[in-house]
């Protein structure tokens, strides 16, 4: 299902949690920079790696542990962080959670 603009949407409700598994949806594809929704299931996670911009991570639910350069970064609903370009990172999923990861290829 493509997301048409000038519409309402209600985030968290794009992806559903799926039984041990990493679900995503991208929101926007453009040569600029993407939007992409995730649902990580309890355990679930990206195990460490680079990217080459910036990004931007939004908590839409749940609890998200965020390791960046070595420190661990817990967020909730509601919290943002912005992981450095080409800094080491990786999540984990201590309990459910979804999120917005947002690249600015600029």
């Amino acid at each position: 299902m493509a997301l048409e603009a000038s519409n309402i949407f209600k985030l968290a409700q794009l992806v559903d949690y799926q039984e041990k598994s990493v679900v995503s949806k991208e929101i926007i594809k453009k040569e600029t920079g993407t939007v992409t929704i995730f649902a990580f299931d309890e355990g679930e996670g990206l195990s460490e790696h680079t990217a080459p911009f910036d990004a931007m991570v939004q908590v839409l639910d749940g609890t998200l542990e965020l390791t960046i350069d070595g420190e661990l970064f817990v967020l909730k609903q509601g919290d943002m962080i912005i992981m450095p370009a080409n800094v080491p990172h990786a999540l984990h999923a201590a309990q459910q959670f979804k999120m917005i990861l947002t690249m600015i290829k600029s």
